[in-house]
């Protein structure tokens, strides 16, 4: 049976984690084309938002999954602004959907589509309402490499930074009583490789950084 979705272009909110990996992954299986992916970028701090994924990083991801990445310069102020304004942008690519890896937060929810809304293109969330460790085991069977960059120590301990996501570090994760998957924002990841990426994207770790209630270890390109 050909999905309803078969043949349609698609603009992506990438993260450079896992869920928004997997769900651009769900995405092309189902026959849908991608025109290039779209993350906020945070100008005072020369990163993207939330993953703290450098500009030069990206583009090596981007010649890696052979997708372009186009990159939301904002502040917290015109956030939602200019997400909207970048989608009018793809649309006028060719876009007809934005794919989100949102799980199961209302709120996320609701963000999402409003801005989609706003901007005259359909949004789609593969991943949505789907079992939470079921997901995260089905991104770690299916090949990819994920690394964990950012922590709230307030739910997860730091020794997690830059452990490879696999059945043992789920377990630990479990173990401290944090969510599987990470949902609720008990940590982050970077995707460095798997049956998206043509070659593995190479990066380092800097200095372990604390801020708040959050432990960071920022990469960097090779």
């Amino acid at each position: 049976m050909v999905s309803t979705f078969y043949g349609k272009k698609f603009v992506a909110s990438y993260s450079g984690g896992k869920d928004s990996i997997l769900a651009i992954y769900r995405a092309i299986k189902l026959g849908m084309k991608p025109v290039s992916l779209i993350i906020t970028y945070n100008m005072d701090m020369e990163r993207s938002w939330f993953h703290g994924i450098p500009d030069d990083l990206l583009k090596d991801v981007s010649a890696s999954l052979g997708i372009p990445i186009k990159l939301i310069k904002t502040s917290g102020k015109d956030y939602a602004a200019n997400f909207e304004k970048e989608l009018r942008e793809q649309k006028e690519n060719g876009a007809e959907i934005c794919v989100f890896g949102d799980i199961d937060i209302e709120e996320h929810l609701q963000w999402c589509t409003a801005r989609c809304d706003a901007a005259g293109i359909e949004a789609f969330f593969p991943l949505w309402k789907e079992e939470r460790r079921a997901l995260v085991d089905e991104f770690i069977e299916s090949g990819f490499t994920a690394n964990i960059i950012v922590v709230d120590t307030d739910r997860l301990s730091e020794k997690h930074l830059g452990m490879t996501l696999s059945p043992d570090t789920i377990a630990s994760i479990i173990s401290e009583g944090a969510d599987a998957c990470g949902e609720n924002g008990e940590y982050h990841t970077f995707v460095s490789n798997g049956p998206l990426f043509r070659t593995p994207v190479s990066f380092r770790y800097g200095e372990i950084v604390r801020k708040e209630h959050y432990a960071i270890l920022p990469i960097k390109k090779i």
